[in-house]
């Protein structure tokens, strides 16, 4: 009895009901709730922008540091190793 009580209010629990679709896709472009979105969609698009931005200035301020570096503050090579412990 405990079985079928507890299927029938899984049963129920998972049911699928319907959904209203948002105003982009039910052709309200106008309506607040697609404005909302696009404006969702900008920020974050501006948020990748600013990083990925971020990320390629530091690249860039990298290569011109190293090509401004003297060629003479490159650490020496090891010395040879003479086979002796």
């Amino acid at each position: 009895m405990k079985v079928h009580i507890a299927a029938l209010i899984a049963g129920w629990v998972f049911t699928p009901n319907p959904l209203w679709a948002c105003a982009a896709c039910y052709g309200q472009s106008d309506s607040p709730m697609a404005k909302g979105m696009n404006w969702g969609i900008f920020s974050l698009l501006g948020v990748v922008v600013f990083v990925l931005g971020g990320v390629a200035s530091f690249f860039v301020y990298l290569g011109k540091k190293s090509a401004a570096a003297p060629a003479d503050t490159l650490p020496s090579p090891l010395p040879e190793s003479t086979g002796k412990a």
